[in-house]
């Protein structure tokens, strides 16, 4: 690893180049999910806040605001987990998104693909069972 933000204000300041690179709108809430619809587990939820990992996750899908679930196959968490890793440098703040990334990446096959949720508005009505998990999870519905 070339990159490593070590302090919190190169952890914003690399939060800030993602959200500016991609022209990203924050979510009110964003997370990763694994397993189909119908039985989804949300493996981590962020409500306000750990917007670094969510850019960086909305960064290798091409995300750029609202509300979507995605689908992220095995090489697009390992990108991620690569973009996000420079993180670990700042000891300053845990980084559970990254470990949770890890974490299902350890448990994923080569063929295997996690979720990741994005969510405008806790409020919102949606029929997307991913996007119903989140808000359940995130205590908004």
């Amino acid at each position: 690893m070339s990159e490593a933000w070590r302090t919190v204000e190169e952890l914003d300041a690399a939060r800030d180049r993602f959200e500016a690179e991609l022209g990203w709108e924050r979510p009110a809430a964003f997370g990763i999910a694994s397993g189909p619809a119908e039985d989804v587990t949300v493996r981590r939820v962020n409500v306000g806040g750990g917007f670094l990992p969510g850019v960086v996750l909305a960064t290798v899908l091409g995300h750029r605001g609202g509300t979507s679930a995605y689908q992220l196959a095995v090489d697009g968490l390992d990108r991620a987990i690569e973009l996000l890793a420079p993180a670990e440098a700042c000891t300053a703040v845990p980084h559970p998104n990254l470990a949770a990334l890890r974490e299902l990446r350890a448990e994923l096959g080569p063929d295997g693909s996690a979720t990741v949720i994005f969510v405008a508005d806790l409020g919102e009505q949606t029929d997307n069972l991913y996007v119903r998990a989140l808000l359940d999870a995130a205590g908004a519905a």
